[in-house]
């Protein structure tokens, strides 16, 4: 069902880009399949021989990690929150959205995709399966809270709880890491039980189970975390009602509830959570009742319940963890009830400022019926739910005997006080009318946008007098629980339990509570004469500060735009941290071999030749071209030893590299200027050979103490066995090790995207400007894309009465050969250019598909084909590369990732681990015997990769470098004209090669760091 989620996050752009805010409702059906789905699985785990539902994917088998998911009776009722929840917030979507909201179809993509990460948290066993989707809600939710890119409040907001809640995730990886380490499992459940035998104690597992709990607080936004949650109402209503309410916040208070019945004797356990909760409910409580936004006063509403929710959850024994439970079912009904009820408000009177709101229940009947129940519950007054689960809290702490639960029910009690008196002070500023303030005009209530709420209230409303239905379900998972006292698992849900000291606590809270709102103004006096505390956001405003004050004196005395002092620093590190190792090892096991073969000494000698020369050279080509021997030198070593696969990358990959240096080159002075910094000469020289010397010990030293045969022993026959291929490079890549490919392409995906952004700016979308001779050059705006050139080249015929003045023209081999100024054509270029690209193009499908069993593969056939875009580029510009590549780099990009990683999925569904691979054999006309496995599919993600890399650095280091050189040409024509004081502008092609002229000087000019260089 999680698949689901995430496809249905797939189709949810273009699905509401076709249907527009109606596409909500199609949407909602995935989370009510959900829901129904999970309702279906009742008879599993409630039944005779009620069990888990579990199913085991293998993940890492090598690593002992599987994708462990389990749905128990804890998991069943946090899903039907979610997906229950959901459903009725995606409806309620369809009609708070205006039809013209920006970003409408982004923002249904990721709020069911933050849907399904929610849905795989709460069913994941396995803890770092868990921590994945964690950190899956952390990331959508910030995308989520900044749905209003426009606002810098939102955008802050959403910084602010991605910074937050990160960190926290961060201290949670370390404690899940290390209990992993220590009891050698990661299944949640099989630790709980370890625990509950008390298998697993002492300080390492104190220490992991305290960071996980501060994961946990951060998620539920707990004292000193607690102020992330307000700063999120910036988000749009549906996203406080599912992401805070119902779904995200509760994930804390999930993972507390799956842990305590076995970690809750752990030293700290009770102690941080009693505090952190305590402290949590009042501090939210008592800001509830500052607030005049209704959404913030939901808000600090929600820190304070959230509070509540984690005393509860921390004591894992059976009746206190059914109040717990009970606690969380109504408070998600409740909160979200509440919140899509101000969202109407806010649509309707334009404002959530409860001092302009007046006539409310006169405005909007229905809307305020449901949040009255809503706010009842919420005070815990009867017949609701929230006031079963409240009496369920008294009952229960009552009965505990222990001082944490003394101590718990003093400060409940004082914390449920504030509650009732800020969702009086709800009910009141949401719909009286006010002395002074115009009423708002009514209007006829839309049904889509207030079943939502309608069906919250009256499931909150039911489920009150129908609380034993709800018991049962509930109490089939803290039965199972570990006893504290003989009394613990006698306590049922009811609505009426007869005159007990719980119903006596409750009225007393509820009429305490009602006082405290009577008296509000008095309060808010009282409340502006205190002192305003500790104020943790203005700490983290601090904290975020100091960091970028400290990035930025680092950054001024290390960032200093010279490139020789950064290498130096990198090597000087390198020196002193590797150096420093090599001289305290205690033994050298250096094994000397001069070399291998007498072709050896011939590769050496270039090396050695080349390397001076690259140091004495004066132009930056020069250094470039001698520097690429360097690595054509290596290509003559890899065929020498019997390595053609690692030949052939290497040959293309210099090429390549050879190929952008040059493209950079281009806006860079001919000439290496004279540094006039720190490191002479002399110095540099010194730590380069300091940087050779100790790699060479390095490499010798690693030769020599290996100590078993290497694991590339058994690549051969992995390779043909298991990987049925007879190039072990290729099949390596692509199916041993192919996790490590996996990450390299992302890397790849993700630094070609980042340079790119470097050179665009402001965006590399869409496609270059197409050439035709039968078309104009203008695009849609009206802007010219190309500008044919006459060719002046070329004999000419004598005129003759006929053909006045007529020229004999150069044919074009290239469709856009005609763009560029005749001095930069060449004939030869244009020929070959014409006759080799498809061939080429051919040639890199060819190594594609046969570098399972010869050199070759998707990497060696994407650079092929990328070099064949480099020849038409070079031969025809601009104009001729987008003919020849009609397609974007992000959409190769994008669609090479995609493959690799349905390729990795995909091993669930026909194997049974991820990258799991398969292949068929048989006989095909004319071919023959042929073996197809699906590592060709993750090859031919490889294969785009690449060749959407190369299109990238075309267009970027190409076509745009083209594009400012153009410009820079116009500005410097127009500064001559003004300097010059012409009228007139001198003609197009004399003052195009004039300016060129006068550019290739500049670049030709021996030019340092210095005065002079600024000058120029």
């Amino acid at each position: 069902m999680t698949g689901a989620f995430f496809g249905a996050a797939v189709i949810a752009y273009p699905l509401v880009r076709i249907l527009g805010r109606n596409a909500f409702f199609l949407l909602a059906l995935v989370p009510l399949a959900g829901f129904i789905l999970t309702l279906s699985a009742a008879s599993a785990l409630f039944g005779p021989d009620g069990a888990p539902v579990v199913e085991n994917l293998d993940w890492l088998p090598a690593l002992g990690l599987s994708g462990i998911f389990r749905l128990d009776i804890l998991s069943w009722v946090m899903s039907l929150i979610v997906t229950g929840v959901g459903t009725l917030v995606l409806v309620y979507c369809a009609r708070y959205f205006p039809t013209d909201e920006p970003g409408l179809a982004r923002f249904a993509a990721v709020f069911m995709a933050f849907a399904g990460m929610m849905y795989g948290l709460v069913l994941a066993d396995e803890l770092l399966v868990l921590f994945v989707f964690w950190e899956g809600t952390t990331v959508f939710s910030y995308l989520l809270i900044g749905h209003s890119q426009s606002r810098r409040r939102s955008r802050q907001a959403a910084l602010q709880a991605l910074i937050v809640t990160t960190a926290g995730g961060l201290a949670m990886f370390v404690g899940m890491v290390l209990l992993i380490t220590a009891t050698g499992t990661g299944s949640m459940s099989a630790l709980v039980e370890r625990a509950q035998l008390g298998m697993d104690t002492g300080p390492v597992i104190t220490t992991a189970v305290i960071l996980i709990l501060v994961g946990a607080v951060s998620k539920s936004a707990l004292l000193p975390f607690h102020f992330w949650l307000p700063g999120a109402m910036a988000a749009p209503t549906p996203v406080s009602a599912y992401l805070h309410a119902a779904a995200m916040v509760k994930a804390g208070i999930y993972l507390i509830l799956r842990l305590a019945p076995g970690y809750h004797n752990l030293p700290g356990w009770t102690e941080i959570l009693l505090t952190l909760g305590l402290l949590t409910m009042f501090i939210g409580g008592w800001q509830a009742l500052r607030q005049t936004d209704l959404k913030l006063l939901l808000a600090f509403g929600t820190v304070s319940q959230l509070g509540f929710l984690t005393v509860m959850a921390a004591f894992g024994s059976p009746d206190l963890t059914l109040a717990a439970l009970a606690l969380l079912v109504g408070h998600a009904l409740f909160k979200a009830c509440l919140f899509l009820c101000v969202g109407i408000i806010d649509h309707r009177a334009g404002t959530r400022d409860l001092t302009k709101l007046s006539g409310g229940w006169k405005a909007f009947p229905v809307v305020a019926v449901c949040a009255t129940i809503a706010a009842a519950s919420m005070a815990g007054i009867p017949p609701t739910l929230g006031f079963v689960a409240k009496e369920a809290v008294y009952s229960t702490l009552l009965e505990s005997g222990t001082k944490a639960g003394v101590i718990a029910l003093i400060g409940i009690m004082i914390g449920s006080i504030l509650t009732v008196a800020y969702s009086a002070r709800f009910v009141w500023g949401a719909f009286s009318s006010k002395p002074g303030v115009d009423d708002i005009a009514r209007r006829d209530e839309n049904v889509t946008l207030v079943i939502s709420p309608i069906i919250l209230a009256a499931l909150t409303l039911i489920l009150g007098p129908a609380a034993g239905v709800l018991d049962p379900y509930l109490k089939a998972w803290t039965s199972v629980l570990p006893t504290t006292n003989p009394a613990d698992g006698e306590y049922y849900l009811a609505l009426w339990h007869g005159f007990e000291p719980a119903l006596g606590l409750s009225a007393v809270t509820v009429a305490a509570g009602l006082v405290l709102f009577w008296f509000r103004r008095t309060v808010a006096k009282v409340q502006s004469t205190l002192p305003a505390g500790i104020d943790f956001h203005n700490v983290y405003r601090r904290l975020i500060s100091g960091m970028e004050a400290l990035a930025l004196w680092v950054t001024a005395r290390t960032q200093r735009g010279s490139l020789p002092f950064y290498q130096s620093v990198i090597y000087l590190v390198l020196i002193g941290g590797v150096g420093l190792a090599l001289i305290t090892n205690n033994t050298w096991p250096i094994r000397f071999q001069l070399a291998a073969s007498p072709l050896d000494f011939i590769v050496a000698a270039v090396l050695i030749v080349v390397a001076i020369a690259a140091t004495r050279a004066k132009k930056r080509f020069t250094a470039v071209v001698v520097t690429g021997i360097s690595g054509y030198a290596m290509v003559a070593f890899f065929a020498f030893i019997g390595a053609p696969d690692l030949a052939l990358t290497q040959v293309l990959v210099e090429t390549i590299t050879i190929v952008v240096f040059v493209l950079v080159l281009r806006r860079l002075p001919a000439r290496i200027g004279q540094s006039t910094g720190r490191f002479t000469p002399a110095w540099r020289a010194i730590i380069g050979a300091g940087v050779g010397v100790t790699m060479m010990v390095v490499v010798l030293l690693a030769a020599g103490v290996r100590m078993f045969d290497p694991v590339s022993v058994d690549f051969g026959e992995l390779a043909y066995v298991i990987g049925n291929g007879q190039n072990i490079v290729n099949v390596t890549l692509v199916d041993i090790r192919v996790w490590d490919t996996f990450g390299e392409i992302s890397v790849l995906v993700a630094a070609g995207t980042g340079v790119a952004g470097l050179i665009f700016v402001r965006g590399r979308e869409g496609h270059l400007g197409r050439f035709s001779p039968d078309r104009t050059g203008f695009g849609r705006a009206g802007q010219l894309r190309f500008q044919p050139v006459p060719d002046e080249i070329g004999p000419r015929r004598e005129a003759d009465s006929d053909h006045e003045g007529l020229e004999e023209r150069r044919a074009s081999w290239l469709i856009a050969g005609r763009t560029l100024a005749p001095r930069n054509r060449s004939i030869i270029l244009e020929v070959t250019a014409r006759l080799i690209f498809h061939a080429v193009l051919v040639f890199s499908v060819y190594l594609l598909f046969t570098g399972h069993n010869t050199p070759g593969g998707g990497f060696a056939g994407g650079l092929v084909a990328g070099l064949a875009l480099v020849v038409r580029y070079l031969a025809g510009g601009k104009f001729e590369l987008a003919e020849a590549a009609r397609f974007t780099p992000s959409g190769l990009l994008g669609t090479g990732l995609i493959l690799s990683v349905l390729t990795a999925v995909g091993g669930w569904f026909w194997g049974d681990a991820v990258f799991k691979s398969i292949y068929v054999e048989g006989t095909l006309p004319l071919l023959g015997e042929l073996k197809f496995g699906t590592p060709t599919f993750f090859d031919i993600g490889v294969y785009l990769i690449v060749v959407g890399l190369m299109l990238d650095i075309l267009r970027s280091l190409g076509a745009e470098v083209d594009l400012h050189q153009e410009r820079d040409e116009l500005l410097l024509t127009d500064r001559l004209n003004t300097s010059l004081g012409l009228t007139e502008r001198i003609g197009d092609e004399a003052e195009h090669h004039a300016v060129s002229e006068i550019l290739n000087r500049v670049n030709h000019l021996e030019v340092d760091n210095g005065a002079e260089g600024g000058r120029l």
